[in-house]
């Protein structure tokens, strides 16, 4: 029964079978983390444990899916009834059985971060508001703020602390937004993300004996991530857990990257103090990166002052040193990782899919995209716009929202005229008002004429009246046909696919052929359930509005490089790595260097990014970068420094790294290639040709190069730059300080430079 433990190392054998009490689990990057979580359960269930006495609580979907068919495989189908899912999941079930006594019907709409946006921004207009003021994201992050720490619209408004922030920031009406957020949401019938760990909270707050039950229920609760919880997480956890104790927390707080999210550190720093009788095992052992890997990610995070102590080891290879490259803008960044890429290919026969390139924000992409399109390299942006966030599925999942709870408004109003049904902004306009007039849903307004009469024109009520006729028609079958019956039908007679259908547009054959996914999508959710109450439409909605990020992975882009931030990054690995951006004020940010713990963060974010890797990684950074249209001087981040020298590639850093003045020697760059018989990576012609010009350049100290005034700078003069030499000015554009200059350098080629930070000097 218990022959399956044989299969983990003696430190997690021990972390399984301690079942009793509280305990937690230290895991470092790649030390089998998950695996520990999934055996424990299994373990559980081996013993005699009720599944649906254990609660596993993790951060995506995706984790939890494949976390039980890994249970099932070691334990039989008793892994398909443990309560285990994100947070989100299994509180928003708990809600849907639990919910009425706070005011809620069980067909609640869960609001997305689109859908709230949007109702703030018609908050804010109706409130006659700046809108460029009350941005969306400020206030939704402000509530979401609020909510995560436990604080209601009512208790903002009574908060003077919290008022005079918002008036100091010129925003003092941020709390009346709250208050008609709130009282929108709930004439909704509707929850936001938040809503379901805030309510969560207030039902067991409220209801001590719903508290109660569930507490007799869940014997052993299991987190996954802990380092990641926030205060609302990390109170239903201690209530949970408080009468049997038997809780188990997994976690890495070397790893603990999302403050900006609400997540807090010191829920894992402070276990020990939560339950002092813990007992603590740490997984040191890493099955994942090579031996130089991890031993420059733990010279790293050793910096750290606030930390639980271990040292992370692998038995694996030692792997190659790590390359630093350095490029002169974020350009030949670009052109450096993808001719890396390119060359790494062809030498090892990597497939696209094994490489991954990391960044510390979106918007650095753009060179790294630029040039491997140049390269004819595929990629994807994994993190980008997620494919039930596209317009064509958000419209239909808006009718089969609305289907579900009449009283979703923001469902209502982006389908009621859409297909186009000839019902114009002036008679939906005289529905919210009248539905705002008499506090009643919109659909109560438009289900009911002969009560709520409008000032509309017959035809006006009449196209009305077809419309509330065929939602009826559509809920009238909600519990008789399965989603994928029912989808086709309103697909079909809402016109919406004939109206895709019909835009023969490269843009409306793949609106149409989105659609056929998505009706794929819940076909496939009904063959993978028996009973009809199991494969009915409202079960695939809440699945797809509990969807994480790291959930909406397309499985038909899976051979390209993946593009992404550090952050989309975490509980992902590959093979071939490259960390880019590693300058300061970038990578640390220059906004989280201003307390020890924001740079602590950002050094936990550098090690996330170095423990990605399975083989190989590459950091590059650029000297000059273009920061809102202007270019900036770069210097070499602080985390390069704090790598031992000894696992950096010798050939591509300076001696000099420390001060800033590190070398480029990208034409003896080994980056990728295996010194173990593998050739040696080679630039093409043009590259090498202008990496050898750069490099070859003796940069001069700046009280011995005095620049030119930049009035004085003119179309055609020959002019002499720090690094590129001498080279011909072919253009100038904008003025005053904003002035620019294409140069043209021998052996370079062109460069666009700022000339308030160019420094040239006219050669006479």
């Amino acid at each position: 029964m218990e022959n399956f433990l044989q299969e983990l190392n003696p430190e997690q054998r021990s972390a399984v079978k301690h079942t009793e009490g509280p305990s937690m689990v230290i895991a470092g990057a790649g030390s089998g983390k998950t695996k520990v979580l999934t055996y424990k359960i299994a373990f559980l269930l081996s013993k005699g444990i009720n599944p649906f006495n254990i609660l596993a609580l993790t951060f995506t979907n995706k984790a939890a899916r494949e976390m039980k068919s890994r249970i099932t495989n070691l334990v039989g189908n008793d892994g398909h009834n443990v309560w285990m899912g994100t947070f989100h999941s299994v509180f928003s079930r708990i809600l849907r059985v639990d919910g009425n006594l706070l005011g809620y019907q069980s067909n609640f709409t869960i609001y997305d971060t689109n859908d709230s946006k949007s109702l703030i921004r018609s908050i804010v207009k109706e409130l006659n508001l700046d809108s460029k003021v009350y941005t969306a994201n400020n206030i939704l992050g402000r509530i979401s703020s609020s909510k995560n720490n436990l604080i209601s619209a009512k208790a903002y408004n009574t908060n003077n602390e919290l008022l005079l922030a918002d008036k100091a920031s010129g925003k003092p009406f941020i709390g009346q937004i709250f208050t008609i957020y709130t009282n929108r949401l709930a004439k909704a019938n509707a929850m936001d993300f938040d809503d379901l760990l805030y309510n969560t909270n207030l039902l067991f707050r409220d209801f001590p004996e719903i508290l109660y039950k569930y507490q007799m229920q869940f014997k052993y609760v299991l987190v996954d991530e802990y380092q990641d919880t926030n205060f609302a997480q990390y109170l239903i956890i201690k209530k949970l857990s408080a009468n049997n104790e038997n809780i188990c927390v997994v976690g890495d707080d070397a790893q603990s990257i999302y403050s900006f999210r609400g997540a807090n550190i010191q829920n894992i720093l402070n276990f020990k103090n939560d339950y002092p009788d813990y007992s603590i095992f740490k997984l040191e052992q890493n099955y994942r990166s090579t031996k130089t890997i991890v031993n420059a990610a733990n010279g790293v995070i050793a910096k750290n002052k606030d930390q639980i102590q271990k040292e992370v080891w692998t038995s694996n290879e030692q792997g190659n040193k790590i390359p630093v490259l350095k490029a002169a803008t974020d350009s030949e960044e670009g052109i450096m990782i993808a001719e890396s890429i390119f060359e790494t290919k062809m030498n090892l026969q990597v497939q696209n899919k094994e490489i991954a390139i990391l960044y510390r924000t979106n918007a650095q992409s753009r060179s790294i995209e630029d040039a491997l399109r140049k390269k004819n390299i595929e990629y994807k942006i994994y993190g980008g716009l997620s494919f039930y966030q596209r317009k064509e599925i958000k419209d239909l999942l808006s009718y089969f929202r609305l289907i579900i709870n009449e009283n979703d408004e923001e469902a209502l109003l982006r389908i009621i005229n859409y297909p186009v049904r000839g019902i114009g902004k002036t008679t939906i306009q005289h529905i919210t008002i009248a539905a705002e007039k008499e506090n009643v849903s919109m659909w109560e307004i438009i289900q009911h004429p002969e009560k709520h009469p409008l000032p509309v024109s017959s035809t006006a009520q009449k196209r009305v009246s077809q419309f509330v006729t065929m939602i009826n028609s559509f809920k009238a079958q909600l519990n008789k046909l399965d989603a994928y019956e029912l989808a086709k039908q309103v697909a079909s007679a809402t016109t919406l696919l004939r109206t895709l259908n019909e835009d023969k547009t490269p843009e409306g054959v793949s609106k149409f052929e989105n659609i056929e996914e998505l009706l794929n999508a819940i076909y496939e959710f009904t063959t993978h359930n028996n009973n009809l109450e199991d494969k009915l439409l409202p079960l695939f909605m809440q699945d797809v509005a509990l969807l994480t990020d790291q959930d909406n992975d397309d499985k038909n882009e899976s051979n390209k490089v993946s593009l992404m931030t550090i952050h989309a990054s975490k509980g992902l690995e590959f093979p071939y790595i490259y960390i880019i951006g590693l300058e300061e004020n970038l990578f640390p940010s220059a906004m989280s260097m201003n307390t020890r713990s924001e740079l602590e963060e950002e050094r936990r974010l550098f090690y996330v990014a170095l423990t990605r890797a399975e083989k190989r990684v590459s950091l590059s950074y650029a000297e000059n970068r273009y920061k809102w249209g202007n270019l900036t001087s770069n210097r070499p981040s602080r985390f390069l420094k704090e790598i031992d020298p000894l696992f950096l590639d010798q050939a591509t850093v300076s001696k000099t790294l420390s001060s800033g003045k590190s070398l480029r020697k990208f034409n003896k760059t080994k980056a990728f290639s295996d010194t173990k018989g593998y050739t040696k990576m080679s630039p093409t012609k043009s590259v090498s040709k202008n990496m050898k010009a750069i490099s070859s350049a003796t940069p001069k100290s700046s009280s011995s190069f005095p620049p030119t005034d930049i009035q004085n700078i003119v179309v055609g003069i020959t002019v002499e730059h720090q690094r590129f030499g001498k080279g011909k000015i072919i253009n100038i554009e904008g003025n005053q300080s904003n002035k620019k200059a294409t140069v043209f350098f021998p052996g370079i080629g062109q460069k666009n430079l700022l000339l308030k930070f160019a420094k040239l000097k006219i050669v006479k």
